[in-house]
């Protein structure tokens, strides 16, 4: 496969107005995405629906996009301020040809990115991400429309609503949220305005922090990246759960009503364990995880006679496993959760209301389920570098690795890796010694800053 110039493990992102984060790009990248769905169909105008979050550079994207989609004959459908999975679920809804997500995720405001889905609302497959991204960096090679050829965009802001019953659809009919007090932080971001609705109109008593987007503070202390305010909440309100999202709401970070910040894994384990025991994983044994899915989770899954598969980071790798395996439940430590009979990606407004199905099917309080799922010591550190060179070419860092594998034997892991959002080396150790992963994990970062900055 050729070498990926532009995209990344979750799209194309970058600090906003500098390349690839340009209007220009994006406009460019409008232009491909409707020539690729028009390749086989002649005269045909693709509908593409493109959602945003709450940063201030989307208003640029959005239209730059919006543009480009015109110019190459198309029909644009803007949603305003959207939740990731809800951009995915529109364009099935719709049955439009593909929609796109204008969203940095859990990064900073200063940056963005572009997420493309299909029409089945699933990630792009790499191949075809390699097209559009030879087009773009060869738009002379994209025919031109002119005169009656040109398409049109209309803004929707009235979808939203779709999105909103779709998640409300993947909560048990029987069961209500009343009675429940949940502290809610939108991380000031693409779910401000619908988490709200979802979790109140259910029943809930929703305190909710992180709604009030300017632009500028997404992300910003507040969200899945810092649940330290909501873990207060909880604490000071006696909340039953602390529901923590990130920029674009694809991911899910839980507080226990002790006020504990529960990791990804555990929370899988928690819903593999549910789902089981309700018969609802249909003739699937596996639940699909990544690289850095921790060794108690898959000890755990063992247990319940459940295998775990790991991929490449990255959800789109494991909802590609899931559909070619039929599994239905997947997910990261990071806080991103697929439950692929509601979802085709990451949704963590499902994935907190499947969570509460689990503390309601067992009457016990999220704490209690969670301390159930024992995970190995784990740490991970993230190493800024100046450049990427392969890993295994750094003699001294692969010496170091090798070493740091005989300590910690057949009951440890080591993954290091370039990050697909970022400049950054992503060092993960774990082991049955705290103290020992601990020092393996500081001699590798050591290393690391010493090679690679």
């Amino acid at each position: 496969m050729s070498k990926r110039v532009l995209f990344g493990t979750d799209g194309i992102r970058g600090k906003a107005n500098i390349y690839p984060m340009t209007g220009e790009v994006a406009f460019t990248l409008g232009r491909a995405i409707t020539s690729h769905f028009q390749r086989f169909r002649k005269n045909y105008r693709p509908l593409i629906v493109i959602g945003k979050d709450t940063r201030l550079s989307c208003y640029m994207l959005e239209q730059a996009l919006s543009a480009g989609v015109c110019a190459q004959g198309g029909r644009g459908i803007l949603t305003g301020p959207l939740p990731t999975p809800g951009v995915a679920f529109l364009v099935e809804s719709m049955r439009a040809d593909a929609g796109v997500m204008i969203s940095a995720s859990h990064n900073e405001y200063w940056d963005n990115g572009i997420k493309i889905f299909d029409g089945s609302g699933h990630k792009l497959p790499d191949e075809v991400e390699l097209e559009l991204e030879a087009m773009v960096l060869n738009p002379a090679g994209i025919e031109s429309k002119v005169d009656g050829d040109l398409g049109s965009t209309k803004r929707l802001d009235e979808v939203i609503g779709r999105y909103i019953v779709h998640a409300k659809s993947a909560f048990d009919n029987k069961k209500s949220l009343e009675g429940m007090r949940l502290v809610l932080d939108c991380a000031n971001g693409a779910a401000y305005k619908v988490a709200p609705m979802v979790f109140s109109e259910l029943g809930a008593e929703v305190l909710v922090i992180g709604a009030s987007p300017n632009g500028t503070n997404i992300n910003d202390n507040t969200g899945a990246m810092f649940p330290e305010a909501c873990a207060e909440k909880v604490m000071r309100y006696r909340a039953d759960l602390g529901i923590c999202l990130d920029g674009d709401a694809d991911r899910l970070i839980l507080v226990d009503n002790q006020g504990n910040v529960v990791n990804g894994d555990r929370v899988i384990g928690v819903c593999a364990r549910y789902l089981r025991d309700k018969g609802d994983l249909a003739n699937s044994k596996e639940v699909v995880g990544t690289i850095m899915s921790n060794l108690g989770l898959e000890h755990y899954l063992r247990d319940l006679g459940l295998a775990l598969h790991r991929t490449k980071v990255g959800d789109r790798y494991i909802i590609e496993q899931m559909r070619k395996s039929g599994a239905l439940l997947g997910g990261e430590p990071s806080g991103h959760l697929i439950f692929r009979n509601y979802s085709t990606t990451g949704d963590g407004i499902v994935s907190a209301l499947k969570v509460i199905e689990c503390m309601l099917y067992y009457k016990k309080s999220f704490a209690e389920l969670a301390s159930e799922v024992k995970l190995y010591p784990q740490i991970l550190k993230n190493v800024t570098t100046k450049s990427r060179p392969p890993l295994d070419s750094v003699p001294r860092l692969m010496a170091a690795q090798e070493k740091a594998i005989r300590e910690l034997g057949d009951r440890g892991r080591i993954v290091l890796r370039y990050s697909g959002t970022g400049p950054l080396v992503r060092v993960m150790v774990e082991g049955e010694e705290s103290d020992q992963v601990h020092r393996v994990c500081s001699e590798l970062e050591q290393v690391l800053v010493e090679e690679l900055t």
